[in-house]
């Protein structure tokens, strides 16, 4: 029945919106009786995490019951009013489960082993249709929460004694923080800098980066308690820096006391390295456990380092247990991060993991926009998009090239115009170009897909070669300043016509299939790395 509700869904919903929301929602449905023998259905949505679930109850719930009543009426059942309930495994766990005592209630995780796998259709939610889940799910919740309250303080780990922060960042006054600098206690020193440029009112959204800037919001406002930890991963100068220290700068505007602490991952390493030479491991572990939220860029870094994974593990665990916040940043998916220990791996997805994709045209245009206000610049629409149509890699790239042409604009004393721009990026272009051929385009695509080469421009019209080469020629137009009919050419000597279908072809199974989206941005990622 789900699959039924799905299939109207996906069309009546951007292909976006579907992918991201809705196909990881789990389905159970109860079916009872009430006194007079009528058949109601009622149905709950189970969705991965609190994220997920706080959009769909947001913004599809009201759109997702009408389709369940169409759906089920034509299905001869009877309903009456909202009959969609949406809820996470662990809330679902904690309905499914008998009750416990209060003293159970100071575990903060729930193992996932135990997580429920399916709604359960016994107890008090089926002895009547008037004891709503959702309902039941509040009050569960609201206890836990209630009660976690009353259970302080907390059961101190021995290396964490009073310096353990609690959630919510309701801990004691923070001696060791200045500003955003922070000290380890003893031997140790290390210094940790939040970029207060980096925020949330100035990160420029768009369809790349917006599921990641939502979450990351949403851990800002509800450390500890939204997504521990919140994982982003992505290509180089996309922005997860920039969205990690927004977060750890809107965590102390809201409690300048809060210990917050940023650093790289190789800091983290070095900085472990020096405590052991200083034997002063146990106030690097002490420092590092007692923050309020510790924010750790690239941490591919970790890879083949034993130790300090080792030692980044316990963190990890005494951080989750305490209710501090994680984020972690990196340029790839974290179980695609080699060399590192599958517990962290496993670990690291707890959370949410986030990706951050290339900006698409509009938004590397508002990018430049937003950057040149920040200088008092002025920079015509125009020119912003060219520069956005020439240069796709990533924010970084962006930045640079501007820079380049305020100083030429300035130098000659003229305003930024599109004739300008060509003449002060103009090596940058001819580097571009030549990067970036058609060729490349195709080898590239060809190994990605597992194809010769040879097939690439043959004649053979198979999916599993058709596709690709559909791929390569759409990305040949988007990459390149070549003509259709050069590209064509370029592909076996086709002409333009299938050029400018293979695009269409390309553009309209990006926006209904989420394999085909995540495969074009990968190869996006590669030509343009």
């Amino acid at each position: 029945m789900w699959q039924d509700c799905l299939e109207t869904l996906r069309h009546d919903l951007p292909a976006q919106a579907y992918n991201t929301w809705l196909r990881p929602l789990r389905p159970s449905v109860s079916e009872q009786r009430d006194r007079e023998g009528t058949r109601f259905l009622s149905f709950l949505l189970i969705a991965p995490n609190r994220f997920i679930q706080d959009w769909v109850k947001a913004k599809l719930i009201s759109q997702i019951d009408d389709v369940f009543a169409s759906v089920t009426t034509s299905q001869g059942y009877d309903f009456e009013g909202p009959s969609v309930v949406v809820a996470t495994a662990g809330a679902v766990n904690a309905v499914a489960a008998p009750e416990s005592p209060p003293e159970s209630l100071q575990n903060r995780e729930t193992p996932r082993s135990q997580q429920a796998q399916s709604f359960p259709t016994t107890g008090a939610y089926s002895e009547s249709r008037e004891h709503k889940l959702e309902s039941v799910l509040d009050n569960r919740i609201s206890l836990s929460a209630d009660s976690e309250d009353l259970l302080s303080p907390r059961q101190a780990s021995p290396i964490l004694t009073s310096t353990t922060p609690s959630r919510g960042f309701d801990r004691r006054p923070a001696t060791a923080m200045s500003g955003v600098d922070t000290i380890i206690e003893g031997k140790l020193s290390h210094q940790g800098a939040l970029n207060r440029e980096n925020t949330f009112d100035n990160f420029v959204e768009g369809k790349s980066n917006q599921l990641a800037r939502a979450a990351a919001m949403q851990v800002a406002e509800n450390p500890g308690f939204a997504y521990n930890p919140l994982f982003i991963y992505g290509g180089v100068g996309l922005g997860k820096t920039h969205l990690m220290h927004a977060i750890g700068n809107y965590l102390k505007a809201k409690k300048p006391n809060a210990k917050v602490v940023y650093l790289h991952s190789e800091t983290f390493v070095a900085t472990m390295v020096t405590a052991l030479q200083l034997n002063s491991i146990n106030e690097f572990k002490r420092f590092y456990r007692s923050v309020d939220a510790l924010l750790i860029d690239d941490i591919q870094f970790f890879a083949g380092k034993e130790r300090s994974q080792e030692e980044f593990f316990h963190t990890f665990n005494a951080l989750l247990e305490g209710g501090q916040q994680i984020i972690l940043t990196s340029d790839r998916y974290h179980k695609e991060i080699n060399g590192l220990e599958e517990r962290l791996k496993s670990r690291f997805g707890w959370g949410l993991t986030v990706a951050v994709e290339p900006p698409e045209l509009e938004t590397r245009a508002a990018i430049l926009m937003n950057k040149a206000a920040l200088v008092n610049v002025a920079l015509p629409n125009d020119a912003a998009m060219f520069i956005a149509q020439r240069l796709r890699s990533n924010v970084r790239e962006l930045e640079g090239a501007l820079k380049r042409v305020i100083a030429h604009a300035s130098f000659k004393g003229e305003a930024i115009n599109v004739e300008l721009i060509k003449e002060a990026l103009r090596d940058l272009f001819a580097l571009q170009d030549k990067l970036v051929t058609i060729d490349n385009i195709q080898r590239t695509v060809a190994e990605y897909s597992k194809i010769k080469m040879s097939d690439m421009l043959s004649k053979r019209r198979n999916r599993s070669v058709a596709r690709p080469r559909q791929v390569a020629m759409c990305l040949a137009k988007e990459l390149t300043n070549h003509s259709l009919p050069e590209i064509g050419d370029a592909f076996g000597g086709r002409d333009h016509t299938t050029v400018m279908h293979a695009c269409k072809q390309i553009a309209k199974l990006r926006q209904s299939s989420i394999d085909i989206e995540e495969d074009y941005n990968n190869l996006l990622r590669l030509l343009s790395s």
